[in-house]
C-alpha cells in the first residue's frame, strides 16, 4: 500500500480501490488496467476523479481516460470501440510506447484529433464497454457502477439536457444488450451502487 501525501482526505471507496489495483498485477506492461464500466449516468465518471485523485496523492503516474470521447456518437458500435481502444491504447502501451487515441467531437459528430498517453503507473478506462470481453486480459480491475435506471435518466438530462432524451433511451437498451454479450457485471471484481 503507498501512502497518500499528508493533508489528503481519501475517499474511502477510492482508497480501497486504489489499494487493489496497486496490489493487482500490471497487464498492460508496466500499466495497471482499470475499468470503470456500468450503464449511463451510473457515476462512473465521478468514480473516475475520484481515483485519479486518490492515485495523485499516492504519488502514482495516473491516466483517466473517458469513453465517452471516444465513442462514435450514439450509434456507437461497442465490438468497434474495443478494437479501437485495443489498437489506439493498449497495444502502444503494452509495449511501453506513447499511445494517441482519436477524439470523437459530438456537435461535428466526426473524429477530429488525437489525445497521447504516455505509459502511466494506473490507466483509468472510464465508460460504458470499457470492461468489454476483448479488453479483460489487459485488465487488472473490473469495477461495475450502477444506479437504478430512474436516477440515471435524471443525470444524463441534468447534464446534457432533455432534448437529448430519446438517446438516452435508446442508448439504454443499446448498452444492455452489450453488457449481457459481456457478462460485464458478473465480471466485475468489484460492484458499487451509486
Amino acid at each position: 500500500m503507498t501512502l497518500a501525501r499528508p493533508g489528503h482526505q481519501p475517499d474511502p471507496v477510492a482508497a480501497s480501490l486504489v489499494d487493489r489495483v496497486t496490489a493487482a498485477p500490471a497487464r498492460l506492461g508496466r500499466t495497471r488496467l482499470v475499468a470503470v464500466d456500468g450503464p449511463a449516468g451510473s457515476g462512473k465518471t465521478t468514480l473516475a476523479a475520484s481515483l485519479d485523485s486518490e492515485g495523485r496523492a499516492r504519488g502514482l503516474d495516473i491516466a483517466v481516460v473517458h469513453l465517452d470521447d471516444m465513442y462514435a456518437g450514439w450509434e456507437t458500435d461497442f465490438d468497434e470501440l474495443a478494437s479501437r481502444v485495443l489498437g489506439q491504447l493498449l497495444m502502444p502501451l503494452l509495449q511501453g510506447e506513447t499511445a494517441r487515441w482519436q477524439r470523437y467531437d459530438w456537435e461535428a459528430e466526426a473524429f477530429n484529433g488525437w489525445e497521447p498517453v504516455s505509459p502511466p503507473d494506473v490507466l483509468v478506462l472510464d465508460g460504458c464497454g470499457s470492461g468489454s470481453l476483448t479488453l479483460a486480459s489487459f485488465t487488472s480491475l473490473l469495477v461495475w457502477v450502477e444506479a437504478p435506471p430512474e436516477v440515471r435518466i435524471e443525470r444524463g438530462v441534468a447534464r446534457d439536457g432533455e432534448q437529448v432524451l430519446p438517446h438516452w433511451l435508446a442508448w439504454m437498451e443499446h448498452e444492455q444488450a452489450h453488457f449481457a454479450a459481456n457478462r460485464t457485471r458478473q465480471r466485475a471484481g468489484v460492484r458499487l451502487p451509486t
